[in-house]
């Protein structure tokens, strides 16, 4: 597994020949490094993803699911659809291919000025958009829960929250592009590990803010804005260690950020898109009575944990590797890296998805049910976590597949399917909830984000192949025929099996002894 240490000195104003081929990023180019950097990537989300689960398990404690826990969840979506936006969505996949680039064909120095100059231009763009968010919260709270109008202390509540963790946007933009800075020069453990300061930050707020405030809810706001600060800051070291420094650099005419705006532009579009999408979801599920929001907040977590660990892991390693290949021209290594990458999903991702479907009851009994979270919770919980499971294989192959588009300067292809599959999803919703016949209630929101996604994996893997990038179908039709396979063999042996997994041991111990043998 890689690590922070051995950096490159202090970047120079050497060409583009004076850097060896085999060490741009500061990694190997060799057959494992993919995977040693997914690896890597895997190992730092799955720590930030067990924070997580322990941040949602306090929550679910302490809060349960009810107007503060629907509030918050409104409240916080917002922020992060501009962090989408701004920052890990656009920003970073954005800045990885044009930074490479520089790297590899002007030198480190020049790499160097070029964020400066984007860390200056983000931090005055975000820094308005933070102070706009905020005077027109009550704007955004409507568009995105028209529901809560009904209900006047709800709203307000949400409106006030969504004030608060406005600034939480600044932090998270700032720390993606550190994100982006290191994964270039190889260095993924970090920035990978630094997410796990935000689920601290919720955990710690929890734990020692609850009682300080007049409405408890307010501890998770301060711990959002906790937790921001921390996934900046924790970068910041291992960016000193590369020779990278933070520098503010008011030349904005350059033509790397053009570059970088040209690529963004059209990925703004079609993330905005899918925002959309996460926009209609949560209002019609604001209009589908209370704890809606709120259950498939609760589920899309434990959906989201391996589509973090693995879908996120490989395909923010797969990016950087890519856009070297791309850079170079070697066509062949990039179709290569694909396929690969997909090939890793399959085998990871199929087994998760099994196992979510068919067996998720536990797992929910042992992270949600206690405190103010009940059965009837849990039951909710479980049927929208079945439909997302759905749509977990193809939610992480878009995490892999879409960064190649980018990889070859081309982020208009992707921002068209989004469009499409933007449509799609707002159809299915709607048709899923309002249909005599098949009305799923909440839990076709979770169905028609599946489809959707379905869809949108389809149209990217096709234009793929039209272009020759990925070349042949047939190991991935081989993967996905084994990986099945032996999901099925596996799910049938647990289904089956006669013993008691907890060996009797009562209680907490028990349940976490029986979830970890069935894992």
């Amino acid at each position: 597994m890689e690590t922070d240490s051995g950096a490159p000195g202090h970047p120079g104003g050497q060409e583009a020949s004076s850097v060896p081929e085999e060490q741009v990023g500061g990694r190997p180019n060799g057959g494992g490094g993919l995977f040693g950097s997914a690896s890597a990537v895997a190992g730092a989300t799955a720590i930030s993803r067990v924070l997580g689960l322990v941040r949602v398990q306090l929550l679910a404690y302490f809060f349960g699911v009810g107007m503060s826990t629907d509030a918050f969840f409104v409240a916080f979506r917002i922020p992060n659809l501009f962090r989408d936006l701004f920052a890990e969505g656009s920003l970073s996949t954005a800045f990885i291919p044009v930074f490479k680039k520089t790297m590899v064909t002007d030198g480190q120095g020049r790499a160097q000025t070029l964020s400066d100059r984007l860390f200056t231009l983000m931090f005055l763009i975000i820094s308005v958009v933070c102070v706009l968010g905020a005077i027109f919260a009550s704007t955004f709270v409507y568009l995105a829960a028209q529901g809560f109008s009904e209900d006047p202390a709800k709203f307000a509540l949400t409106v006030s929250l969504t004030r608060w963790m406005f600034p939480y946007l600044l932090f998270v933009s700032l720390a993606a592009l550190l994100m982006g800075i290191l994964n270039s020069y190889g260095k993924f453990g970090i920035p990978a590990l630094a997410s796990s300061m935000f689920n601290l930050g919720m955990i710690l707020s929890m734990l020692f803010l609850y009682d300080t405030f007049e409405l408890p809810v307010y501890s998770l706001a301060a711990g959002a804005l906790i937790g921001g600060l921390g996934q900046f800051a924790i970068q910041l070291p291992a960016l000193y260690r590369v020779g990278h420094r933070l520098r503010f650099d008011f030349t904005f005419n350059d033509p790397g950020i053009k570059a970088i705006g040209k690529l963004m532009a059209p990925m703004i579009i079609g993330l905005s898109a899918s925002r959309v999408n996460i926009l209609v979801t949560s209002l019609l599920a604001s209009l589908q009575g209370a704890g809606a929001v709120s259950y498939l907040a609760y589920g899309y977590q434990l959906m989201h944990f391996p589509l973090g660990v693995f879908g996120l892991a490989i395909g923010t390693a797969a990016l950087p590797r890519a856009s070297e290949q791309a850079a170079r021209g070697n066509m062949g290594e990039l179709s290569n890296t694909l396929t690969t990458s997909l090939r890793m999903i399959i085998f990871l991702i199929v087994p998760s998805t099994a196992y979510l479907c068919l067996f998720n009851e536990n797992l929910i009994r042992l992270i949600y049910v206690r405190g103010a979270f009940g059965a009837a919770d849990a039951a909710a919980v479980s049927s929208v976590l079945v439909w997302y499971t759905v749509g977990l294989l193809a939610m992480a192959g878009v995490r892999v597949v879409a960064p190649m588009f980018y990889a070859l300067s081309d982020a208009k292809t992707p921002m068209r399917f989004s469009m499409y599959t933007m449509a799609a999803n707002i159809v299915l919703s709607v048709t899923l909830l309002y249909t005599p016949g098949i009305t799923m209630g909440f839990s076709g929101l979770a169905a028609a984000t599946s489809l959707a996604g379905w869809l949108n994996l389809y149209l990217l893997i096709r234009e793929l192949k039209r272009r020759s990038v990925l070349k042949d179908l047939k190991p991935l039709w081989d993967s996905l025929g084994k990986t099945v396979l032996a999901a099925s063999a596996m799910a049938l042996a647990l289904y089956f099996q006669p013993f008691d997994l907890s060996f009797g041991t009562a209680g907490l111990a028990g349940k976490i002894l029986y979830v970890t043998i069935e894992i």
